[in-house]
């Protein structure tokens, strides 16, 4: 076999990426006749036929299939040279790292001091939005490191890691005058602020409710925390927020906790690939204790 052509090699991996030739070819900006034609050449090189038609769509046949795990890992790999190389040319480390909306930014935000303390250069940049997009996001190279609410199976997908820092109870809170029943039956007596049931902590809380037998008004849902703080106390509502506020956030403030729950989390890990193992930032903040944060808020 004379020396394996890398172009069509990649050609090959971009269609087994998006499943055709068609949007194969929009990612590569050639037409779909000139990868047909690319990967046909790469098919004669390797003696073998590389795809199968499945309903609308192409798969790869055991070859195909072999083929595709060692063009994954070369590519990858070489992703993660070009990712290094392109951080070291800035004076500062970049460090891109998505935050899922559904997180207290309060505790966020320190975890991600500890980045900034570590004594690299770096430099942040973040970006909010829902957990699924962002795991999108992250897999299109686009993210270094993710911070959500819930782990990921590592078994389901491939070359991602996750790492639990911490967990913390949760809280109902609300302005005065305080509801008149002790907790939870004061439940009943105002309309409820939630986080969105599309959260593991909003599913969490559902649940919980539902086991108790408590029939409650839910004004609304809401992934920001200040925003539902904020529309609690415009509407007199309760409001779900974690118990450690009261030590910082809602110290000097007029809202009051009116109960917490002992039994119900709000979970907080980081998503990252392989390739960003060895990335410093990634490194200080999945090797860093973070049991003081989430037991005493701000005293960390």
């Amino acid at each position: 076999m004379n020396q394996l052509n890398f172009n069509h090699l990649y050609y090959f991996w971009q269609v087994c990426k998006t499943g055709s030739v068609v949007r194969a070819a929009e990612v590569l900006c050639l037409t779909p006749q000139t990868v047909t034609g690319q990967i046909k050449a790469l098919e004669e090189q390797l003696n073998g036929v590389l795809f199968r038609r499945q309903g609308r769509g192409l798969v790869p046949t055991e070859l195909g299939q072999l083929v595709f795990r060692y063009a994954d890992r070369m590519f990858m790999l070489s992703q993660e040279m070009l990712d290094i190389v392109n951080y070291r040319k800035e004076s500062h480390l970049l460090f891109d790292v998505g935050v899922a909306d559904a997180l207290s930014k309060q505790l966020v935000s320190k975890v991600l001091e500890t980045v900034v303390m570590a004594g690299e250069k770096i430099q942040l940049r973040c970006f909010e939005s829902t957990h699924e997009m962002l795991l999108e996001q992250l897999s299109q190279h686009k993210l270094d490191m993710i911070l959500s609410d819930c782990p990921i199976d590592s078994t389901q997908q491939a070359g991602l890691f996750s790492v639990k820092l911490g967990e913390c109870p949760v809280s109902f809170w609300c302005n005065a005058p305080l509801p008149e029943l002790p907790f939870p039956a004061c439940l009943e007596q105002r309309r409820l602020l939630l986080p969105g049931r599309r959260s593991m902590l909003g599913r969490k809380l559902l649940n919980w409710i539902h086991s108790q037998g408590l029939q409650v008004e839910i004004l609304g849902e809401f992934d920001d925390a200040a925003l539902m703080k904020a529309f609690g106390a415009q509407n007199n509502a309760i409001f779900v927020a974690p118990t450690l506020y009261g030590d910082d956030v809602y110290r000097d403030d007029s809202v009051r906790e009116i109960g917490r729950l002992e039994t119900v989390m709000e979970e907080y890990h980081v998503i990252f690939a392989a390739r960003m193992i060895q990335h410093p930032a990634v490194q200080s903040i999945c090797h860093r204790d973070f049991s003081a944060l989430f037991s005493h808020g701000s005293q960390a």
